[in-house]
């Protein structure tokens, strides 16, 4: 009961968007649009830095943990690269890659944390140390196996690194982390205001990653999705949770590394495959057959970290 009482009431919230855009059409393509961009550019950034200007900075920063992170996902970058040689379109291999390792922390992340613990908790710690990395991994790989087989010039990486110094997550943690450090007090105005736009995120954030989901783009290339998203919800965290709990991480910190590991493919996947040059289909399939599995796995995961008694 306690897993399910963690992932039920998040998955049937995008069990309601997905009948609200398929089933009544009450959600329109540019609506969901219009909710993916405000959640991930205003409330999930605010949500974030609520969380860490309300709590101790010396308590939360923890360096290894940024550093675990950081490693977890290279590794689990280049086991990507090295499975998608098995995948004989090498046009197919950037996606492949990509939907692999890049997961929806900030999202479904953030709405598992507070449904558990109340809070994100130890997850910016989480992003900080694998977001970044996401982003220019993701860039280089779809480039050098794009239509054409692109190059990695100067304005490429440029562009890379603007967009994670401007990625609103990144910059809601760090304001947040900045407010703690500094002790900047809250008017009771500013908090009440602040409190109100986060408490959209995830709610919002779930509807409309419900709407986003097309299961007839599922089927294009299904060999090389149910590989991928099998790396993504299963063998990554059977690798790498253990390595964690051996290195003394519990409850809330435990929980977050799940999150890194199995969470389902993020939305931004296809977002970038498309506008990089690919078709997209392997990625959009990624996305869609990893959040629905996800129900599933993730309830196992925490009912097997739970009976182990690290929770």
């Amino acid at each position: 009961m306690f897993s399910l009482n963690a992932t039920m009431p998040v998955f049937l919230l995008m069990v309601l968007g997905y009948a609200l855009r398929r089933g009544t059409r009450l959600l329109s393509d540019g609506l969901v649009d219009g909710l993916n961009r405000f959640v991930f550019q205003m409330a999930l950034p605010v949500q974030l830095f609520q969380n860490l200007a309300q709590s101790d900075f010396h308590a939360v920063w923890d360096g290894s943990v940024v550093l675990f992170c950081f490693l977890a996902s290279l590794l689990s970058i280049l086991a990507m690269a090295a499975l998608s040689l098995l995948v004989k379109e090498r046009t197919l291999r950037g996606e492949f890659i990509q939907a692999g390792y890049r997961g929806s922390q900030a999202l479904l992340g953030v709405a598992l944390m507070q449904n558990i613990f109340g809070s994100t908790g130890p997850l910016p710690l989480i992003i900080i140390g694998a977001v970044p990395l996401y982003n220019v991994a993701a860039v280089v790989i779809l480039t050098l196996t794009g239509p054409g087989s692109g190059r990695l010039d100067r304005s490429t990486l440029k562009k890379t690194a603007l967009g994670i110094a401007r990625n609103p997550i990144i910059l809601g943690i760090l304001a947040g982390l900045a407010w703690s450090l500094l002790s900047i007090p809250q008017p009771v105005i500013f908090q009440r205001a602040v409190a109100s736009l986060s408490a959209t995120a995830s709610p919002l954030g779930l509807i409309a990653l419900g709407a986003s989901v097309n299961l007839k783009k599922a089927a294009g290339y299904w060999r090389p999705t149910l590989l991928c998203s099998l790396c993504k919800l299963v063998v990554f965290p059977a690798v790498f949770l253990p390595i964690a709990v051996a290195l003394g991480y519990r409850n809330g910190l435990l929980v977050a590394v799940l999150v890194m590991l199995g969470s389902p493919t993020t939305v931004s996947c296809f977002t970038m495959a498309k506008n990089m040059g690919h078709e997209g289909l392997l990625s959009s399939g990624a996305v869609m057959l990893t959040t629905v599995c996800s129900a599933f796995s993730f309830t196992a995961w925490l009912y097997l970290l739970r009976s182990l008694a690290l929770l």
